[in-house]
């Protein structure tokens, strides 16, 4: 029996608001435990919530971006459960009007454009956290977390394969972040995902058995989550059993799932209005001011990159996956007008000096002025593009830019004809053997040619006017 997946994906984005959903409380990450709380995050009695207006402009914002009906009037409910890191007992929440519903994004999967269904977007506050002591069987519970504003954006299940939920992940997080209402950091926890999964045989409508799978912390784990899980469904119904609905954890490092506990459903919360809010009211002034503040998202900037620039698509995608490196490529490109050899420096060395200094784009010591007058000075020939490679990295390290390092270290190209001449016949002297043997038809040794006079020029001679005179004089010979 063929079986297909039907997945659905809850993603929790934290909002880059300074101060918590419903109380003044700063938001700001890695606190001393328990020091960014007060009565009312605490919920101590008498205390009384009231709504962060950047939060809901964040998630009116977002609301947009995935092309969402947004509803005049939404409600605040209380989502009743107990856990130690929830001091009130219950989590204000959205649940039968949420801020925004019947939304979708188009996804770049593997098999082309996908659209995925957005069933909702609600606001709600976070909980705290449970910190466990690995030396005694003791947690700690820090609550400064608690009551930071997050969204939560629910799918609808029209994924069917773990590499289109993590596309769709990535998308998310892409829109988050150009949006700058989401930092996207998955380690720290402000954006996380919880999958729904199900099979059901091929041709089939109705939906099977759902498990959800929560603690996958990265986009390589969700999809090997989703896979793990797939074919343990498939692996229990081909033996005869039967599946439960319920939660489970992935286990990164054994790569398969652990069973958590039954999943909830919607009245094991016993939702009700809360009774210390109002309905919320999302007038037009504000969602048109929120649709005008919108920037142009990564798929738009791709299409333009691809159009205005002339690079390949597959550039134009790597470029645009982080705001910060389109910005940084656009400004480049503004200071030294050949997007081509922009995008082949940023996406070889600039990426790869990124990559292992674990440095942010923003953060870099060569900025996108430096990087263009390195190239500048390649195209007008002082310097190689091998050693510009070479000052590349001096730049990096040092923060100086090319002019400098090139003066210092006397890198200027020669490109003095005379000189070039006069090395390249030193070399053919002291090398009969390799000459005779060119002559004779082993034309592939202009290679050693070449070799030779860029280590006696310690790599500073112009390569074009290397082969040129090189072609000259082994003619020469022949004749």
């Amino acid at each position: 029996m063929e079986f297909e997946s039907v997945i659905g994906l809850e993603v929790h984005a934290q909002l880059l608001t300074e101060t918590k959903a419903f109380c003044s409380c700063t938001t700001k990450f890695g606190s001393a435990p328990n020091s960014n709380t007060c009565p009312i995050c605490l919920g101590m009695p008498g205390s009384l919530p009231v709504l962060n207006k950047r939060a809901l402009e964040f998630t009116v914002l977002m609301a947009i971006a995935c092309n969402c009906e947004i509803n005049e009037i939404s409600r605040f409910a209380r989502k009743n459960y107990y856990y130690p890191d929830l001091p009130k007992n219950y989590q204000i929440s959205q649940y039968e009007l949420p801020v925004a519903e019947h939304g979708w994004v188009d996804v770049d999967t593997s098999t082309g454009f996908k659209r995925i269904g957005i069933t909702r977007i609600h606001m709600e506050e976070d909980a705290g956290k449970l910190i466990h002591d690995d030396r005694k069987p003791v947690s700690y519970v820090d609550l400064n977390r608690t009551g930071v504003p997050l969204i939560e954006i629910v799918s609808e299940p029209d994924m069917r394969s773990p590499e289109d939920a993590a596309a769709y992940l990535k998308s998310l997080h892409s829109i988050l972040v150009y949006l700058g209402i989401c930092d996207g950091n998955m380690e720290e926890g402000s954006f996380r995902c919880d999958a729904n999964v199900s099979i059901r045989p091929k041709g089939q409508t109705y939906l099977g058995t759902k498990t959800e799978l929560k603690n996958m912390n990265s986009f390589k784990n969700v999809q090997k989550g989703l896979q793990h899980e797939i074919e343990r469904h498939e692996n229990t119904l081909l033996g005869g059993g039967n599946l439960i609905q319920e939660t489970r954890l992935f286990d990164p490092a054994s790569g398969t799932t652990i069973s958590m506990r039954s999943k909830e459903q919607a009245h094991d919360y016993r939702y009700f209005p809360d009774p210390d809010l109002l309905p919320l009211r999302v007038d037009l002034e504000l969602i048109e001011r929120m649709r005008k503040s919108l920037p142009e998202l990564a798929c738009q900037k791709k299409e333009r990159f691809v159009r205005d620039f002339g690079i390949p698509e597959y550039d134009a995608g790597v470029l645009t996956a982080e705001r910060s490196l389109a910005e940084y490529f656009e400004k480049a490109v503004e200071i030294f007008p050949n997007p081509k050899s922009v995008s082949n420096w940023m996406m070889t060395e600039f990426m790869r000096f990124l990559k292992a200094s674990g440095t942010a784009i923003v953060s870099a010591p060569v900025q996108p002025s430096d990087l263009a007058g390195l190239l500048s000075m390649m195209e007008r020939g002082a310097i190689s593009g091998k050693i510009g490679k070479v000052v590349f990295e001096e730049m990096w390290k040092t923060g100086k830019d090319s002019n400098q390092i090139v003066e210092e270290r006397g890198l200027v190209q020669v490109s003095d004809v005379t000189e070039i001449t006069d090395m390249i016949r030193k070399i053919l002297l002291d090398n009969p053997g390799e000459v005779t043997r060119y002559l004779n038809g082993k034309t592939q040794l202009i290679a050693f040619f070449v070799g030779q006079t860029m280590k006696a020029t310690r790599g500073r001679a112009n390569p074009q006017i290397v082969n040129e005179i090189l072609t000259d004089e082994l003619e020469k010979l022949r004749n």
